[in-house]
C-alpha cells in the first residue's frame, strides 16, 4: 500500500519537490501590451517563483516562462514577487525576452 501512496503522492517518505504545471495562473495583469500571469508552485513545503510572460507579435502568442530560486512560505507572497519579476522581465526586455 505504501507503494501505491507514493506512486498518487499520499506518502510521506524524504523530502518531495514539486515541478510547475499547468494550473490557471494564480493573479495575470497586463503591463506595456504583455500579459503576465503568476504561476507559483509548491516546492518543498513553500511556494516557488514562477510565471509566464506572454504577448500576440503578428497574430501569434508568444511565451517566455521563468522560475527564479526565491521561495515564500504564503501563496500571496509568490504571487506578488512573481508579478514584480515578469514585470521587471517586460521593463528590462521587452519583446526581446522571447528572443
Amino acid at each position: 500500500m505504501s507503494f501505491l501512496k507514493r506512486l498518487f503522492g499520499g506518502g510521506g517518505g524524504g523530502t518531495q519537490t514539486a515541478e510547475p504545471t499547468s494550473a490557471a495562473p494564480a493573479k495575470q495583469v497586463e503591463h506595456k501590451g504583455f500579459l503576465i500571469s503568476a504561476t507559483p508552485y509548491k516546492a518543498d513545503g513553500q511556494y516557488q517563483t514562477c510565471g509566464v510572460v506572454s504577448k500576440e507579435i503578428d497574430g501569434v502568442v508568444k511565451e517566455h516562462k521563468f522560475i527564479r530560486a526565491d521561495r515564500f512560505a504564503g501563496l500571496d507572497d509568490a504571487v506578488d514577487i512573481s508579478i514584480k519579476k515578469g514585470i521587471q522581465l517586460v521593463d528590462e526586455q521587452g519583446d526581446r525576452v522571447f528572443g
